[in-house]
């Protein structure tokens, strides 16, 4: 029921400044940063982004490596795989200019979502997104972590708006988030003695640009689930009651902004900021005042205006 957990890393990118908050970003010149799950969705509109080139928000490594820039590398990472990750650490160390001097950024974008109520995920699937966007982002972070604190340099860790509050149907990814928001808090906290900046960009719905889910996905996911269900199950809530889960989908997904230029700039910023914010916000004002109300409003009053 999730995408494959293919990832594609770039750590030769070149920093150049960019300039989403003009006034508090300075120039830093020539720096390596590595970004996971970089074959679509952010991942690959950063990876054009710093490379200055038209955003189209899909196609994969292929279009990439045409570029045939010096400025980058790439190269075909599993999040999920350990000695993938080691090899990955080694091809790195072996393409720094100078590896004694560290690498700057680390990016832990790779991720991979589904839905469905508690009762219709199966225990496999809690543990295949879990695996991708709670464990690969440990995983990758740990290889590269000596890299980046012999460098100073800055960690950021995608995470979302389903880090902050819960949905129903999203449980399996909500909780990925929240850990990841977790893993963030108390990295940062071990990491600034160190002068390593560890950042976490929350984006709201940008489903439209990110190719997520596709009608056709969607009703793919469905199908599964209600073969995998138990009998039991099936009766209880009956087939219409899933054929109105999947309209709530497809609705939420419509809904997505088509623009990943916020979720862009703000990570742009935690890399290039001398004095980077630890939370970023890139999504619209409906999203984020439910974000608001849904975490400093007493749940009684949050769940009566947005979920029941």
């Amino acid at each position: 029921s999730c995408r494959p957990v293919q990832g594609f890393c770039f750590p030769l990118l070149t920093l150049s400044g960019r300039r989403p908050y003009a006034s508090e970003v300075d120039q830093i010149g020539s720096k390596a940063v590595l970004i996971t799950g970089c074959d679509s969705g952010f991942g690959f509109s950063l990876a054009k982004g710093f490379l200055s080139s038209a955003d189209k928000g899909e196609a994969g490594s292929q279009e990439l490596d045409n570029m045939k820039s010096e400025r980058m590398r790439t190269l075909q990472l599993n999040v999920c795989s350990s000695q993938e990750m080691e090899r990955a650490v080694e091809h790195l160390g072996a393409s720094l200019k100078d590896p004694q001097k560290g690498l700057w950024g680390l990016v832990n974008n790779a991720g991979i979502s589904t839905f469905g109520e508690v009762e219709f995920t199966s225990m496999e699937t809690y543990k295949e997104v879990a695996e991708v966007n709670l464990w690969g982002t440990i995983r990758t972070t740990k290889a590269f972590l000596p890299l980046i604190r012999r460098a100073k340099g800055r960690v950021v860790n995608i995470s979302s708006m389903m880090g902050r509050m819960g949905s129903p149907a999203r449980s399996s990814y909500c909780i990925t988030k929240f850990g990841v928001e977790a893993f963030s808090d108390c990295l940062r906290y071990e990491m600034r003695p160190q002068g390593v900046k560890v950042c976490l960009v929350e984006p709201g719905n940008f489903i439209g640009a990110t190719n997520l889910y596709t009608p056709e996905r969607i009703k793919a996911i469905a199908e599964k689930m209600w073969k995998e269900l138990p009998e039991t199950v099936r009766k209880d809530y009956g087939r219409q009651y899933l054929d109105e889960q999947i309209t709530k989908m497809e609705s939420y997904c419509n809904s997505g902004s088509p623009d990943t230029s916020p979720v862009i700039n703000s990570i742009t910023h935690a890399l290039t900021s001398p004095s980077p914010y630890t939370r970023y916000h890139p999504m619209d004002y409906y999203w984020w005042l439910r974000v608001q109300i849904m975490t400093h409003l007493p749940a009684a009053v949050s769940d009566r205006i947005y979920i029941y």
